[in-house]
């Protein structure tokens, strides 16, 4: 598996230079999320969409927006 860290680390840098694509792709995952477990989970969802949106924006070189 020599290869899977290279990946990863393209996956990243595509990521970072392509924030903002990004967290849409994040924001429609969390949405079918949300629409999968019924809102049972929503909490936890909007926990780990969050913290996916700000690493990305600090990949992309991008504040924290409040």
């Amino acid at each position: 598996m020599s290869g899977s860290g290279e990946s990863f680390d393209r996956l990243k840098k595509a990521a970072g230079d392509n924030a903002d694509k990004a967290e849409g792709a994040v924001d429609k995952a969390s949405g079918a999320a949300k629409k999968a477990t019924g809102g049972a989970h929503d909490d936890k969802i909007d926990k780990a969409s969050d913290a996916a949106t700000d690493y990305l924006r600090k990949q992309g070189g991008e504040k924290k927006k409040s």
